[in-house]
């Protein structure tokens, strides 16, 4: 059972109207992201949504006053600070919607995303939990970057982008997102966890999210300096996944996108690779050649096709 608890909300609902898509956006001191996300979202041609923001104890000032002057219709959730984890869940429990949007505040999404995310999954079976888009880098780097479902590399990287359309009922279904998770990763276990309880995903072929790559983000100043200590939490908690067989079959199975997968993008020779390099290698060097490679592939790229 899912347990979030939702803080001070400021902003109503049109009584009577239940919008078709809640967008969800987490902000913990990212004021300044705001005017461009809202903006982004002002020129969807899709326009039955809702927006929830969740300030998730920001100590900033400024951004503090930014969300005081939002417009009356945009939701806005406060809380103690507990992380994006905890924000993303508060924002999803209090979703009028049953399809709901999730957003990081510095990001944005292109004006034809909600439109054919939201057709793609209301015309999609059930065991469909969700709609990614390829992402268009932008900030510290830049270009188009392959975004994809496939069971198998979920296993061993993150490549589903975190601005996904999501089933209401499949994020309660999984439990939600693992607020113990502060350093990072909190996304992919839970991608993790959707595929691992039948889920799956379909992928618009298109740049339709726009992502904010910042060399100061949590992405390169946290989670890739802790890659090793995480994942082995992940592993530990899904250990029937990582088992040996288990990791082969998944693979037979979704390497070539014959399935509900898409093409798988890593090969069994680098998921052996990378597995034993994080059982055999020191925690501190296995991160920091995972920190490095994201660093080579991301920052300051121009057309790498995908990054782990």
């Amino acid at each position: 059972m899912l347990k979030t608890s939702i803080g001070t909300v400021r902003g109503k609902m049109q009584p009577g109207v239940t919008p078709s898509v809640s967008v969800i956006v987490p902000c913990y001191n990212g004021g300044q992201f705001m005017p461009q996300l809202l903006g982004s979202l002002a020129r969807q041609t899709f326009r039955d949504f809702e927006i929830v923001i969740v300030d998730d104890g920001s100590t900033d000032a400024a951004t503090r006053q930014e969300l005081d002057n939002v417009d009356p219709s945009v939701r806005v959730i406060r809380q103690t600070n507990k992380g994006l984890s905890a924000a993303r869940n508060a924002g999803i429990t209090a979703a009028a919607a049953d399809l709901v949007l999730t957003l990081d505040c510095d990001d944005m999404i292109a004006p034809n995303y909600l439109s054919e995310a939201a057709a793609l999954l209301d015309a999609a079976p059930a065991d469909v939990a969700l709609v990614l888009s390829h992402q268009q880098l932008v900030g510290a780097a830049s270009g188009p970057l392959e975004r994809h479902f496939n069971r198998f590399d979920l296993l061993f990287a993150n490549p589903i982008p975190s601005a996904v359309l999501l089933r209401k009922s499949a994020w309660q279904e999984v439990g939600g997102y693992d607020e113990t998770m502060r350093e990072g990763y909190e996304d992919w276990e839970f991608y993790l966890r959707l595929m691992l309880r039948g889920f799956r995903g379909i992928t618009i072929p298109k740049p339709y999210v726009i992502y904010n790559v910042s060399a100061g983000g949590m992405l390169f100043n946290t989670s890739s300096g802790k890659h090793a200590n995480i994942w082995r939490s992940m592993r530990r908690k899904h250990a029937a996944a990582y088992r040996p067989l288990a990791m082969l079959r998944l693979w037979r199975v979704s390497r070539d996108g014959s399935g509900h997968d898409d093409p798988g993008h890593v090969s069994v020779l680098k998921a052996i690779a990378a597995y034993l390099m994080a059982v055999a290698l020191p925690d501190a060097l296995f991160s920091m050649l995972i920190a490095m490679r994201r660093q080579r592939l991301l920052l300051g790229r121009r057309h790498e096709t995908y990054a782990a």
